[in-house]
This record gives C-alpha cells, sequence and structure tokens, in this order.
C-alpha cells in the first residue's frame, strides 16, 4: 500500500512541480484549487473515507466467514447506490457551479470569480469515477489487494503534466492553462476507475451493480455510512472554511495552502493512511460476527501501530521545519515561482508539519473505532476539532496577512500593517498582483495543528473503554523525539557548512546524513522500529 501511495505522490509532485513553474501563486491557479476543492467534496464525502468505515468492515466479515456470493450482492448493491447519489450531486455541481462559487469563495471577485465557475463546471464529472474508484478501493483492499487502488491516482496526475506539457509552450493566457488543466484532470479521473475495473470484475465474478438497497448487510452498511459521512463531511466543511477563510487574504495564500498540503499530505498519506487502511480489514476480520466490538488480537495491534507511524512521521515533521525550504525550492522553484514563494511555502508547511504526529497517529485510532462498528464517535470529534480550528484560524490570519515576506531579516518577513487586526485587508491590497506575499495561510495551518492535537486527545478517550489505554507513540515517542532532535541538529549544522550550493544538491548532502544518524541513535534508544530496520540492512548487507 505505502509503495503505491509513493508513486501516486512521486506523480502528485512532479504534476505540482509543473504546476508551480507554469503559474506560481497566481490567481489562475487560485483558481484552479478552489474549483478543484468545490467538487471534491462528493469524492471525499462518499469515497474512501465514508467507505472505510461502513463498507469495508462488514464486506471484510462477510468473506473471512466464507460467504462469497453475500458480499458479493453487497458490493454491487453499494456499487449501484453510489452511482445514483454520484451522479445526483454531479449534475447540481455542474448546474448550479455559480452560486456554488459564490459560497464557498465569497472573496473572489472579477476574472478569479468567473475563471472558478468554469472550472467547477468542468471538473465536477470526473468526481462520479473518483467515487466509484474508491468503491473499488474497498473491493480490493478487502480481498488483500492493496498496491493497484493506491497507485492508480499515478494517472490522474500523469493526465494533467499531459496537458500541461503539450500547451504551456503555446503562448497561452494564465486562464486558457488552468482550463486546459482542468480538462485533463477530467479524463485523469476516469483512467483512475478504467485502471481498477478488471480487478475488481475479476474478483467480483462481473460487474453487477444493483438496487437491492433493502438487504439486511446493506442497511448495516448504510446505519454505519450516515455517521461517517457527516464526520467526512466535517472534514470537508474544516476544509472549505479554509477555502472561505483564505479567499479573504492576500493573493497567493490560496495557492500557498495547496502547495504545502501536498508535502504535509505526503507523510500522512505513507505512513498515516497506508497503516490504518492496511489494518483495517485485520481489525474488522477479528471482530466478532456483529461488529460491535474488536476481539482477538485486535487491542495488541494498535500501540505497535502507533509506534511505527511515529518513527517515520517524527523525522519528516522535523524535517520540513528545519529543511522545509530546501523541499520546496528543489520541487517548485523554476519559472514563474521564485525565492519569496518558497518562504511562504515554507512558512505555511512548517505550520503544519507541528500537527504530522497528531494527524497520523488519529488515523490509527480511528481504524480502530470502525472496525468496531463506532462510526459516530469520531464524526463527533472531528465536529469539535473543526469548531477550534475554524475560530482560532480566523483570528490568526487577519493578524498574520499584516507580517509580508521579503523583510531583509534572518526571518525574511517585515510588519506591513497595525496590530493587533480584526477585518481583512483592503480589496485592493490583497488583490494586487505586484504586491509582497503575506502570511495569513500561516495562521490557517497553525489552527489546524491546534486542531489536530485537540481531536487525538479526544481519540484517545473514545477508544479507551474498547483498547485500554493508548500511550502517544505506543510509549516510544520520547526515544523517537529525542533522535529526531539530534537528527535535526545534525542537518542544521550541515546547512551551515555547505553554504549556497543549488537547493537539490544541498537537501541531498543534508538529509541523507540526517536520516542515517536518526535510524542509528533511534535504534540505540530502543525504538522497536529502528532496531527493526537496522537488522533487516545488516541481514542484507551480509547476503550480498
Amino acid at each position: 500500500m505505502a509503495a503505491g501511495i509513493l508513486l501516486s505522490r512521486l506523480a502528485g509532485l512532479a504534476r505540482e512541480s509543473i504546476i508551480a513553474a507554469a503559474f506560481a501563486t497566481g490567481f489562475a491557479v487560485d483558481a484552479f484549487r478552489a474549483a478543484l476543492r468545490i467538487p471534491n467534496v462528493l469524492q471525499n464525502l462518499l469515497g474512501e473515507g465514508a467507505l472505510s468505515a461502513s463498507f469495508i468492515p462488514v464486506y471484510a466479515r462477510l468473506l473471512a466467514d466464507g460467504d462469497e456470493e453475500e458480499a458479493g450482492r453487497l458490493a454491487g448493491a453499494i456499487a449501484g447506490l453510489l452511482a445514483v447519489v454520484a451522479a445526483a450531486f454531479v449534475v447540481a455541481g455542474v448546474v448550479f457551479a455559480r452560486p456554488l462559487t459564490a459560497v464557498l469563495a465569497p472573496g473572489y471577485t472579477g476574472e478569479r470569480f468567473e475563471l472558478t465557475v468554469a472550472l467547477v463546471r468542468i471538473l465536477t464529472p470526473g468526481i462520479g469515477a473518483l467515487v466509484l474508484s474508491a468503491w473499488c478501493l474497498g473491493v480490493l483492499n478487502s480481498h488483500r489487494r492493496f498496491f493497484l487502488s493506491y497507485a492508480a491516482p499515478v494517472l490522474w496526475n500523469v493526465a494533467q503534466i499531459a496537458v500541461l506539457l503539450a500547451v504551456v509552450t503555446r503562448g497561452w493566457s494564465q486562464s486558457s492553462l488552468a482550463v486546459a488543466l482542468a480538462w485533463g484532470a477530467l479524463a485523469g479521473g476516469f483512467l483512475q476507475l478504467g485502471v481498477q475495473l478488471p480487478a475488481v470484475r475479476s474478483l467480483l465474478g462481473g460487474l453487477r451493480p444493483s438496487a437491492a438497497w433493502g438487504s439486511p448487510r446493506v442497511r448495516t452498511v448504510l446505519r454505519r455510512f450516515v455517521p461517517a459521512v457527516t464526520g467526512r463531511g466535517v472534514v470537508q466543511l474544516a476544509a472549505y472554511i479554509d477555502l472561505v477563510l483564505a479567499s479573504y487574504l492576500a493573493q497567493g495564500a490560496v495557492a500557498a495552502l495547496s502547495y504545502a498540503l501536498v508535502l504535509y499530505l505526503l507523510p500522512i498519506s505513507l505512513f498515516g493512511m497506508s497503516v490504518a487502511a492496511a489494518e483495517l480489514p485485520e481489525l474488522s476480520r477479528r471482530s466478532p460476527a456483529g461488529g460491535e466490538e474488536p476481539g482477538g488480537e485486535g487491542p495488541a495491534r494498535i500501540e505497535p501501530l502507533l509506534a511505527r507511524v511515529s518513527f517515520y512521521v517524527v523525522p519528516t515533521a522535523l524535517g520540513y521545519l528545519v529543511m522545509g525550504d530546501l523541499v520546496v525550492a528543489a520541487l517548485f522553484e523554476r519559472g514563474r515561482f521564485g525565492p519569496d514563494d518558497t518562504r511562504l511555502v515554507w512558512y505555511v508547511l512548517g505550520a503544519f508539519s507541528l500537527g504530522l504526529v497528531a494527524t497520523t497517529s488519529s488515523r490509527v485510532l480511528q481504524s480502530g473505532l470502525y472496525a468496531g462498528g463506532d462510526t459516530r464517535g469520531p464524526a463527533k470529534i472531528a465536529a469539535v476539532r473543526v469548531a477550534l480550528s475554524a475560530v482560532l484560524g480566523a483570528v490568526l490570519m487577519l493578524q498574520l496577512d499584516r507580517l509580508a515576506v521579503g523583510g531583509t531579516g534572518f526571518s525574511g518577513v517585515e510588519l506591513a500593517g497595525d496590530l493587533p487586526a480584526w477585518s481583512p485587508l483592503a480589496v485592493a491590497v490583497r488583490s494586487d498582483p505586484d504586491a509582497a506575499l503575506r502570511l495569513g495561510a500561516v495562521g490557517l495551518a497553525l489552527a489546524s495543528t491546534v486542531g489536530a492535537w485537540l481531536e487525538l486527545g479526544l481519540l484517545r478517550r473514545r477508544i479507551r473503554p474498547r483498547f485500554g489505554a493508548v500511550r502517544l507513540g505506543g510509549g516510544q515517542l520520547g526515544a523517537t523525539a529525542l533522535a529526531g532532535v539530534g537528527a535535526g541538529a545534525a542537518a542544521l549544522a550541515l546547512r551551515a557548512a555547505i553554504g549556497g550550493l543549488p537547493a537539490p544538491v544541498a537537501l541531498g548532502v543534508t538529509a541523507l546524513p540526517a536520516g542515517v544518524l536518526y535510524v542509528a541513535a533511534a535504534s540505540r534508544l530502543g525504538v522497536d522500529e529502528a532496531s527493526t530496520l537496522v537488522a533487516t540492512v545488516r541481514r542484507r548487507l551480509r547476503r550480498s
């Protein structure tokens, strides 16, 4: 699963690098990001997250009981239901693109608003394909076929890369490039679905979507699906609150958030979602037939998973803080994307990174709750997190939007307005394409981090009656953090020593030694995952 996610994320990084070169942080990429987020609510509401909570536990339990015929009927019924609901929402999204854009990006005006409306109408039909792609993922995961579904988004990224490369040298306007990119995303959604259908058809003995929605198993899925969708809706509400708030920030805020999120989501997908999603079918198989309480080996699996996730996430977060500018520059700094863009994205990424451990650990705890049939608890907790993040984000972003990138000090930031601030900048200021970039997006990222830690604390309390007290990092977070701090200090020393090397070279020279030091230190401090990794490397070296 991690291998498939890595391929798709690498393709995503390549796509983002090309987008950065073509658009930097201009109005057209702001419009594309907003337009992509608006219909994506369908994919995230009806797709992987909700299906993981409701469909996979019931389907995997049927497979564990050997009832493949009933499992096939259940899969067909859920496919038919998703197709009908997705089609209805797609039609509504195309017809009502203008009012949707006005509600969800109220700060957009003029050309940026009109372009966003046009892009929403192009992108929305592709979301139906992505929802059904998530259904394919649920089927394949339950049959322990992990790679294909997580590698399939490579095609979504490749389609956009191919379209953009084909037109970027033709001298088109920024708006025309954004429209071409949207058509590439639409084609990529159908390619992502199409590559999975043959494997799903083979496992199910055919593709038979149905309207048999009254069976007991389907009712069980739907009973869990509603709170799961509510929980996903709350998460999506957070994303759209961020979009609404960011639309009132200086130009470039939405784009900076999007570039930072690409890097922030990489470790979440690789180390949080992959572990949580891979374990969900196993936890579900070990649950009693009613699915209300995990049993067997379920409880013993949680803390080792948290320890494994923390081992990989802690150095990633510290690396983003210490070397984030090198990462951003190596990936994006070319074409229109300049040093000030790099610095802004680094600051946003650093703020997000403070919550990486909390976010990835929460994914594991959510899977434990989903396996036991608890979809309401995570939804309620997500609502609390969103409320806190929204209020705190609104306050912080207004203050930080008075700070501009481009100062002469070490931080490269200077005060460009009066503090405290309780209203957005004037429209003329925040819409000026030649004005200095501002740090309002950092405030939204910091608020998200605070919300992530609150969510983790509430999930630990929720899971305690079923799994017992769950320690942060599986009880090894202290040793992991100590090894990470040592490696981070070494990275800082290396940065000071190597001077002005090009960003890709400086990143390699700094990150590789720091990574080796981290693994060695963690192994000496008794971190299980590090010891296993060191032993594996030594064994392979002896063999070679």
